[in-house]
């Protein structure tokens, strides 16, 4: 009886042409058409796992975290320097390519934010130092100042209390401890409205003022000063 040969199943060229590229695991750096590169780890063609993105346009760099072609989990931002290198811009937490989570954000040499981002916003919890010397701390939402916050400046004078859309609003005290006086009141956008000024460690202030704060002789003043108070917060609300 005759010996039969069966020809063995071969698949289409295209289907182990497909397998190659299909991209997986670490790979060497892959240049996109727009002359973008990336180096590192991949998941069904994307970007997943640890690696590093340099985008041609600006010459940025990511290196960190990605998740199905985005930026997820911790990562470090950095542009490039005129005479070589990179400088910081931001590193911290990431999801879906923003910033999300805790995080240090350079804004310049001397202005910078360190706290809670939400969608590339800061929003929660943070601290913000500003090139003046200033040092705000507190709650932030939709990248302002809101919630409850203390700004000390660099003479040391400090204000401590609420916030709306970047300016003091609200009950809010300011200490003005280069003269020894402190004031207690309401705000409305930036603005003090109605409050009482008392002496406050004048003795020992720098720049005390000539003469102390007279007492009060108005029959109800805080009376007065609550009703005052209650018509700028029902404003404000």
């Amino acid at each position: 009886m005759p010996h039969l040969k069966h020809p063995r199943a071969t698949e289409p060229l295209w289907k182990s042409w497909d397998f190659k590229a299909q991209k997986a695991g670490v790979r060497h750096t892959v240049y996109s058409v727009n002359g973008d590169q990336y180096t590192g780890e991949w998941l069904d063609n994307k970007k997943h796992g640890k690696g590093t993105q340099t985008w041609k346009r600006n010459g940025a760099i990511y290196d960190g975290d990605w998740k199905f072609g985005k930026r997820n989990g911790f990562g470090t931002y950095s542009t490039p320097l005129p005479g070589g290198g990179y400088k910081k811009i931001y590193s911290g937490g990431w999801k879906n390519d923003k910033k999300h989570g805790y995080g240090t954000n350079f804004y310049s040499e001397d202005d910078y934010y360190e706290g809670e981002w939400y969608a590339d916003k800061r929003s929660g919890w943070g601290r913000m130092y500003y090139t003046d010397g200033s040092i705000y701390e507190g709650e932030w939402y939709d990248d302002k100042q809101n919630g409850e916050g203390m700004l000390r400046l660099a003479n040391e004078n400090r204000y401590e209390g609420h916030w709306k859309d970047g300016k003091k609003h609200g009950e809010g005290k300011f200490f003005y401890l280069d003269k020894g006086q402190m004031y207690q009141g309401v705000w409305v956008e930036d603005v003090p409205k109605c409050g009482t000024m008392v002496d406050f460690g004048r003795e020992g202030a720098p720049a005390p003022t000539v003469y102390p704060i007279p007492k009060i002789t108005l029959a109800d003043s805080g009376e007065v000063l609550e009703d005052a108070k209650a018509t700028f917060l029902q404003e404000k609300e």
